[in-house]
């Protein structure tokens, strides 16, 4: 009785996890899973181009950095295209040409050629983000997001971790099958993207009448002037400032303490391994919690996890950090994108991620440069130290600033869903057919709220 019980209670929580979800977001889904599962050549190109290509911390950390320069031109991009080209086509554009350029980039030889080649391929990669971002919005209920993100989040760390340890071992036969599964993989993703993907672009308003002026929507300085969306995603660029180190810095630290690639796989697949086992029930677990509080816990536990690296040397002190700061990851990420999408207006969400994603973007291409000036000239200890500083603040302004944040998202879903109307009250002489049978909310007054789908 009590496997069957057992059984039965996991069924249900399976059904709560996945149930419900839109077919088209299962695609996207896929496409995920399977372009992380080969996702090699952003984990270890700090440790290619410092051990198989001599290159010094600071000029690893330059070719890091144009990808993030590129991914921060791509990202802005994409999102414009998104809303005015459509979502699929700016899709399958950045995918077809991340696959291209990846293999490129395996090829180049040259600084200033991985320079080129770096800032390209962000440029394509990075510009899949928006394009991705608002098409799941545009499918997922609002009331269903925290769970297809956190769902899309599992299937990201779940490639992720297995790609980390299967490129430690490709690493040490030859650097280039990391480019060349990495580009077969985003391939594949994007005949994916052709075959089954549908454009999800809301419907524009309809053209005006011959003679008339054409009216222009609002554009892109639509976002940049709003200060409580660009508020928030300026707490996520120096969140992204801190977790990037693990991409940079960390493989380099790790070296210098002579542990191997490999080992620097199996420790960061903890990441990944921990939120795949863990994510799916993040949403449960944070679903009463004051949003601001969670954004800011998380941001402290990310904090506590990296500056646990200045007193590192060890595998087992190396991955105790990798641990601490995953479960910040896991809390922040499924709260921090739902909130981002409820801070979107529907007719400018691609435009809203772009801007979102270039927080990513350009953590991504400061947080090598940065970090690798700072690992060189001050020492590894002053580096881990600082992400723990940025920690601590980022949380205090979490705090601070999420009453004005649940504000504009409160005004947000009124403008997207209005309340009906209430029904004047029924003059002392006017007969009252449902007078006996109207629910007791709706009698008292209550606002009925037109269902979402």
């Amino acid at each position: 009785m009590s496997g069957a019980y057992g059984g039965a209670r996991v069924r249900g929580w399976l059904q709560q996890a996945t149930g419900g979800l839109p077919r088209q977001f299962w695609f996207l889904w896929t496409g995920t899973l399977i372009n992380r599962l080969g996702a090699f050549v952003v984990i270890y190109l700090a440790i290619y181009l410092t051990q198989a290509l001599h290159f010094s911390q600071s000029q690893a950390g330059l070719v890091l950095g144009a990808y993030g320069v590129g991914g921060a031109v791509g990202t802005m991009t994409g999102g414009v295209l998104a809303d005015r080209w459509g979502r699929r086509p700016t899709l399958l554009t950045a995918q077809f040409g991340a696959a291209t350029l990846m293999l490129a980039l395996g090829f180049a030889e040259g600084f200033w050629q991985l320079i080129a080649g770096a800032l390209l391929l962000g440029l394509f990669a990075e510009g899949v983000r928006p394009a991705f971002q608002a098409m799941m919005i545009d499918i997922v209920p609002d009331r269903d997001r925290v769970r297809a993100y956190s769902l899309n989040y599992w299937a990201i760390n779940l490639g992720f971790a297995s790609a980390a340890v299967l490129a430690g071992f490709a690493a040490q036969f030859d650097y280039l099958l990391l480019f060349i599964v990495d580009a077969g993989t985003t391939l594949i993703t994007a005949l994916i993207s052709l075959t089954f993907l549908a454009e999800t672009r809301p419907a524009r308003p309809p053209a005006p009448a011959p003679g008339l002026p054409a009216r222009r929507g609002p554009g892109l300085g639509t976002v940049f002037r709003d200060r409580v969306f660009l508020g928030f995603v300026a707490l996520n660029f120096f969140v992204v400032l801190v977790i990037m180190q693990h991409m940079s810095t960390l493989p380099i630290a790790m070296s210098a303490d002579g542990l191997s690639p490999a080992t620097f796989g199996w420790v960061i697949a903890v990441n990944g391994l921990m939120i795949v086992a863990g994510q799916l029930f993040v949403p449960k677990l944070i679903g009463g919690f004051d949003r601001s509080r969670a954004l800011a816990l998380a941001t402290l536990i990310v904090g506590v996890g990296f500056g646990l690296n200045a007193f590192a040397g060890t595998i087992a002190l190396y991955a105790l950090s990798v641990v601490i700061w995953t479960l910040g990851e896991m809390l922040q990420t499924p709260s921090n994108s739902a909130l981002i999408a409820e801070l979107s207006p529907a007719a400018m969400r691609g435009r809203y991620q772009g801007v979102n994603s270039l927080s990513w973007s350009a953590g991504s291409a400061l947080a090598p440069i940065v970090g690798g000036f700072v690992q060189q000239h001050l020492g590894s200890t002053v580096l881990w130290l600082g992400c723990a500083g940025i920690g601590v603040v980022v949380a205090a302004a979490q705090l601070a600033s999420g009453p004005i944040r649940e504000r504009r998202a409160a005004a947000l879903r009124e403008e997207t869903f209005p309340a009906a109307p209430v029904a004047p009250p029924p003059s002392d002489g006017e007969l009252r057919h449902d007078e006996d049978t109207t629910p007791p909310a709706l009698a008292a007054g209550a606002v009925r709220v037109p269902a979402r789908d």
